[in-house]
């Protein structure tokens, strides 16, 4: 979320935690939520109302925090007019609650991070992920000047109100990118200031956006470069325990329309069927307007074959309030991500009563 949301995502830290407990293949019990998110988080910071966000403070990590991430989505257009996808994420877990000072103690860190990172178009999807212990060096986030890296991949930049400039790079087998972001606009609070709710029992994440980013830059796929323009979302969030024990994954997006205008929806998915959604209009000029789960109404339209799995790539979107219904197509229905914990991410087209493009983030199919 990319949410949890991306979101969206918290994907991969139950593979962190038990790597380093020495039982890769024991999962994380089913009454745990996703990837083990979930579970209780005694001893960590909990996510309360009252706190507000802080800039640029925020854009750091937050150690006393169980899990937490930056994460970049960009749709672009080559100089041929084709379109293609990247994504960008560093996700941080904490083994145990740590100051600042005790994250960055060597090899007494008890931070584990990881990194995603994935190029996309029509008829290819390539990705990569990388692994690191806090503490010493391979990876991290500092505010002046801002840089979150693992390894050679690295967000670099302004840690302001807006977080910009940017700049974004990562590379795997047959890929990589480098990708300039500027944006007028300033981050914007996701929820309630903020506070993304995630639950009727009190879950909930610290969440903000960057949604107006600019992209120029360069991709290069299998040798061969492309100098791309384009939009990107960047989303932060951190929590404890971002979802309930009976949340086994999420339907995640982020919307550019043609107006300007721009909207994050999300929806997690219980096994009782009671499905939790929320979401943020936000206007060109930054203003937002939250979301509440009666507004909201996503509805998959398919279901192709993903990596063995049944998987929905075409959606029908609607917020009747803000007049929006849309249907979403993907770029690529074969965009897995085939990390540690699986899942869909993937650049999507919508039309309808909006135009537009931008992201779906899909876990535990």
């Amino acid at each position: 979320m990319k949410a949890e949301l991306r979101s969206v995502t918290l994907v991969g830290f139950a593979v962190m935690l038990l790597a380093l407990a020495g039982c890769e293949e024991s999962p994380p019990p089913p009454s745990s939520g996703f990837a083990g998110l979930g579970q209780a988080s005694d001893g960590f910071t909990q996510v309360v109302p009252g706190a507000p966000i802080v800039l640029p403070r925020d854009h750091a990590a937050h150690p006393d925090y169980r899990i937490e991430w930056w994460y970049v989505t960009a749709n672009l257009t080559d100089e041929q007019g084709k379109p293609w996808g990247a994504q960008w994420t560093l996700f941080r877990q904490a083994l145990s609650a740590q100051t600042a000072e005790q994250a960055e103690a060597g090899w007494q860190s008890e931070q584990i991070w990881l990194g995603h990172a994935a190029l996309t178009h029509a008829d290819g999807h390539l990705h990569a992920d990388r692994l690191a212990r806090g503490g010493v060096g391979q990876a991290g986030v500092t505010l002046e000047p801002f840089e979150a890296w693992i390894d050679d991949w690295s967000l670099q930049g302004q840690a302001n109100q807006r977080l910009s400039p940017l700049r974004v790079s990562a590379s795997g087998e047959g890929f990589s990118y480098q990708l300039q972001l500027t944006s007028d606009l300033p981050m914007v609070l996701q929820g309630e200031e903020g506070y993304s709710r995630k639950s009727d029992s009190d879950q909930a994440s610290w969440y903000m956006s960057q949604p107006f980013y600019q992209v120029q830059g360069e991709i290069q796929w299998q040798g061969q470069t492309h100098k791309v323009s384009g939009q990107a979302w960047l989303d932060r969030e951190w929590s404890s325990q971002p979802l309930a024990p009976d949340q086994q994954g999420w339907d995640w997006f982020s919307l550019h329309m043609d107006d300007g205008n721009k909207l994050m929806l999300f929806r997690l998915r219980s096994d009782a069927g009671d499905h939790y959604y929320s979401g943020t209009w936000i206007t060109a000029a930054g203003e937002t307007t939250p979301l509440r789960r009666e507004q909201i109404s996503m509805q998959p339209l398919n279901s192709v074959t993903v990596a063995e799995r049944e998987v929905p790539t075409r959606w029908r979107l609607q917020v009747p309030s803000q007049g929006l219904d849309v249907t979403t197509e993907a770029l690529n229905d074969q965009a897995w991500m085939g990390t540690g914990i699986p899942y869909w991410e993937g650049s999507v087209r919508f039309a309808g009563s909006h135009q537009g493009e931008g992201y779906l983030e899909m876990t535990g199919y």
